[in-house]
């Protein structure tokens, strides 16, 4: 979609007049779409991503009865902070265990999910992806044991480039995502429809991606479907999903968060 199709309106908001898909899990659209209403934006709500508790918690539960082996806590989620309060919860576990762990969080909105259980955080990457944890935790976790709590699928770049700095790394799936088949008409539907077709589509992780192209699939239209719509990445890894799957990526976060990603999108279509 070029931009001065879009610009030719003289309204208020700057995002006025623009329809912009969220495909974040339902739970957690919400911020996204909020802060894109307040600029005026249109927002469509189909979920690309449902997010599911694991077949089994056995070994979370484990992980949890045993804290005091490890010396740091990754965290790369709100998903994952939930569900070890979930199960903390549930196994009537206190959690002062967690207070002597170093913990390290991928994300203010991590950080924040973390905080508000009045537990510390002692490390926030710089960039919100995996490789700034890395360089931020390789010096840090030499000899020591260290509690990795994420998706059931995920990058290994974090276990794997810690174990090579010398870490004892465990990895404990607390979630999965998957792709919500609920979705598929609905979203094939809005991209056939002329009133309700995005100008914007949001990506917030590879997953959102991978499950998009998941959802067109049975249709193999996905070229023709997304002729005109502008693609937006929440970072580089999402960026580079999009374009494993020849997709392009027409507006990239500068700061890798949602009011990032809204703030892209404004400056792009240069409202």
């Amino acid at each position: 979609m070029k931009r001065q199709a879009i610009r030719s309106r003289s309204n208020q908001k700057p995002l006025s007049g623009i329809r912009v898909l969220v495909g974040r899990a339902r739970h957690q659209a919400g911020a996204l779409s909020a802060e894109l209403r307040k600029l005026g934006a249109t927002v469509l709500e189909i979920p690309f991503i449902e997010i599911r508790r694991p077949s089994s918690f056995k070994a979370l539960d484990a992980t949890l009865r045993n804290l005091t082996d490890y010396d740091w806590l990754i965290l790369t989620s709100v998903n994952g902070v939930d569900a070890i309060w979930d199960r903390l919860a549930k196994l009537r576990l206190r959690k002062d265990n967690l207070k002597r762990l170093r913990i390290a969080a991928i994300g203010p909105a991590t950080r924040r999910a973390i905080e508000q259980h009045g537990i510390k955080v002692d490390v926030v990457p710089k960039e919100y992806v995996a490789e700034s944890v890395v360089r931020s935790l390789r010096r840090r976790v030499r000899g020591k044991c260290v509690l990795l709590v994420r998706a059931k699928v995920a990058r290994d770049v974090i276990p794997r480039e810690l174990r090579k700095a010398g870490a004892h790394v465990d990895v404990v799936e607390a979630y999965e995502t998957v792709v919500p088949q609920s979705s598929r008409e609905r979203l094939q539907n809005a991209l056939r429809n002329p009133r309700r077709r995005p100008h914007v589509v949001t990506f917030t992780s590879s997953s959102t991606v991978k499950n998009f192209v998941e959802l067109l699939r049975a249709r193999g239209q996905r070229d023709l479907e997304l002729d005109g719509i502008l693609t937006a990445s929440i970072g580089p890894v999402t960026s580079s999903t999009l374009r494993e799957f020849d997709l392009r990526v027409d507006i990239a976060a500068k700061e890798f968060t949602i009011p990032g990603l809204v703030e892209a999108i404004a400056r792009y279509l240069g409202l």
